[in-house]
């Protein structure tokens, strides 16, 4: 015999059965006339009329009624604790729902020089310092004090919170600069990773019609124009020939100041995830989302970022050696010392030199058609390395194997590690500078129309990073799908480290600690 459930949907469905008058006045909330434990009418109170009705239709109405005052009151209650939640998450919103203008830095009554004309909530503070600019932990510590959570909150990224706008007071030269970026060199990074940061100040200062400057105040690889153009030739801004301003009216954070200094000690609070959220693309994908960032890259790296004269002197010269061994070649890039691949696969070590030159090989094959490259331009912080992969190619360059001893001069001092770097007088580390800026130009082709056909690389490093943004979109990546993937057959751009086990492939810079 089977059993079925006694379930609400099993019993209203029982056609063979039907119902008894107990189970219907059940139903109905009646009770049976005998049944001296019930009464068919409610209780009265003393004096009340008695009435017969049955519960009904009526009785329920009145009950939900007396109920709404509780129900709309629960409602607005939690509405409003809605919106205190999204106030404290992302000041502003409210504000920017609502059309109440929130005020930016060209809204900003012009100081007198004094407290007077400020809210005093407002005003940041340097009266514990005692010279400036401030280095580069100082505007860290700065940046913490106001947000210890290590990122400014925001609404949107350029919209100041609702607390109002947090400056330092400013002077009355109306000759300075009205708003600035400033991005400042300290070489607590590499010149690579510094130089990814850079471009992107570098655009941000373009799109905001800000003027930007370079601060090398604190750089241990000598002065800015040692190695580059000075950016106010190669971007003058809104208002050419203004004077930079003061170094204590510089301010790290807020990003919302009308002088605002980035370092790359700082940059973690502002080009963390509200930054790629604010430009990115947000309706493509993967590293088609990117393809906006790219371009600040991109367009820093060709009109800011250029070498001077004596750095671009050199790198033809490299260039004219190569010519002379082959129109065509390849470039690899081997970074040893303290970093590391990204990817577990290689966890404590690095990757193997084989893989590189199998990399070579297939782009060989893809792009020059051949077996093997042609030629390839190595470089490496490694001479140990140079010379492991130099007995497993057929032809290669370097600037160790310059027949020019000005180019060799140039070759790294050893595997970089960060923190040994400051060990070296200032002679060496500004020609070490100057090698890289040469090997970072046949690396990519970068500062020159013709390039290597593919470039090599572990994306972990930022050489890496910006050789994809010195090679072209297109050429760097092939024709990417709708799904932003890239074209692994017209690619030029080939990591080594992930070998495309991330999404997205590509990032435009690296954030530090």
């Amino acid at each position: 015999m089977s059993l079925t459930p006694r379930t609400p949907q099993y019993r209203s469905g029982r056609a063979e059965e039907g119902y008894t008058q107990d189970e219907l006045r059940e139903m109905h909330g009646e009770y049976p006339e005998d049944d001296p434990q019930s009464s068919a009418a409610p209780l009265l109170s003393a004096g009340s009329p008695r009435t017969d009705e049955p519960k009904g239709g009526k009785a329920m109405a009145a009950t939900a009624a007396s109920k709404l005052p509780i129900v709309f009151l629960s409602f607005v209650a939690g509405f409003i604790f809605f919106l205190t939640v999204v106030e404290y998450r992302r000041p502003g919103t409210l504000e920017w729902y609502l059309g109440i203008p929130i005020p930016s830095f060209e809204q900003m009554p012009a100081s007198t020089g004094n407290h007077d004309d400020l809210n005093s909530s407002l005003i940041i503070s340097y009266e514990n310092y005692t010279s400036f600019p401030l280095s580069t932990h100082d505007y860290l510590v700065e940046c913490y004090k106001m947000h210890p959570g290590g990122f400014m909150p925001s609404t949107r990224f350029w919209e100041p919170t609702a607390a109002g706008l947090m400056d330092v007071v400013h002077g009355e030269d109306k000759d300075v600069c009205s708003s600035t970026i400033t991005y400042m060199l300290d070489g607590k990074i590499g010149l690579v990773a510094d130089l990814a940061l850079m471009a992107q100040a570098a655009a941000l200062a373009r799109e905001r019609n800000r003027t930007f400057f370079i601060d090398d105040t604190y750089w241990n690889r000598g002065k800015w124009l040692d190695h580059f153009q000075d950016v106010r030739e190669t971007q003058p801004g809104p208002e050419p020939g203004c004077k930079q301003p003061p170094p204590q009216e510089y301010v790290a954070c807020p990003r919302h100041a009308r002088h605002w200094i980035i370092t790359s000690r700082t940059a973690k609070f502002h080009f963390g995830q509200m930054y790629y959220e604010h430009y990115e693309n947000g309706y493509a994908q993967n590293t088609n989302r990117l393809k906006p960032i790219y371009d600040f890259a991109a367009g820093s790296l060709r009109n800011t970022i250029i070498p001077n004269i004596e750095n671009a002197r050199l790198i033809s010269s490299a260039r004219a050696e190569v010519a002379v061994l082959s129109s065509m070649y390849l470039s690899v890039h081997l970074r040893r010392g303290d970093r590391k691949p990204s990817s577990y696969a290689y966890h404590g070590g690095y990757v193997p030199t084989n893989d590189f030159v199998d990399a070579l090989d297939d782009a060989a094959r893809r792009l020059q058609r051949g077996d093997h490259p042609s030629l390839v331009y190595l470089a490496s912080d490694s001479p140990t390395a140079l010379e492991e992969i130099s007995t497993l190619l057929p032809s290669v360059y370097s600037l160790s194997r310059s027949a020019n001893a000005e180019l060799k001069s140039l070759v790294s001092p050893g595997e970089y590690f960060q923190r040994d770097f400051d060990k070296y007088d200032l002679e060496t580390r500004i020609r070490a500078t100057r090698g890289m800026i040469v090997d970072f130009a046949l690396l990519s082709g970068a500062w020159n129309e013709a390039g290597p056909d593919a470039v090599v690389c572990t994306v972990s490093s930022a050489v890496c990073k910006l050789s994809a943004v010195a090679l072209g979109w297109e050429k760097a990546f092939g024709h990417l799908d709708k799904y932003g993937l890239i074209d692994r057959q017209l690619m030029s751009w080939v990591d080594v480290d992930q070998k495309g086990r991330i999404i997205p492939e590509w990032a435009a810079f690296d954030l530090f600690n």
